[in-house]
């Protein structure tokens, strides 16, 4: 078990922690000292065990806000998945395509060719 030696208020500690945590202790050691020297700059010099405990005290408020901020975006997003799983489960709009009847398709065709066959006609009159 490794032993980390951190600073905190300006004083240094050594502290055991499980191989490969030495970063967490760091990152949470260097959190810690910024709260002591936030309270060293308005207080003074205090003791080391208040310092550490109002430190301490500061960043339990600070991460009880945090949980109350995550509580709220857990409860927003349950209502967003809500609503997508709603929209999800509901049918698709349908969507109609007209069908033309086969007797006007035809109908058409022999209006078309008809007409190819009148102007045809006058083609042939207007060239004669």
């Amino acid at each position: 078990m490794p032993q980390v030696e951190i600073t905190i208020g300006g004083r240094n500690f050594e502290v055991a922690c499980q191989d490969g945590e030495e970063h967490f202790l760091h990152s949470a050691a260097a959190m810690l000292d910024v709260e002591a020297a936030r309270m060293a700059s308005q207080v003074g010099r205090i003791t080391e065990a208040r310092m550490l405990l109002m430190a301490g005290l500061m960043l339990a408020d600070k991460t009880a806000g945090l949980e109350d901020k995550v509580k709220d975006a857990d409860g927003k997003m349950a209502q967003l998945q809500a609503r997508i799983d709603m929209l999800e489960s509901r049918p698709a709009d349908r969507v109609e395509v007209p069908v033309i009847p086969a007797e006007i398709t035809e109908t058409l065709a022999e209006l078309a060719a008809r007409a190819e066959a009148v102007a045809d006609q006058v083609e042939g009159r207007l060239e004669s």
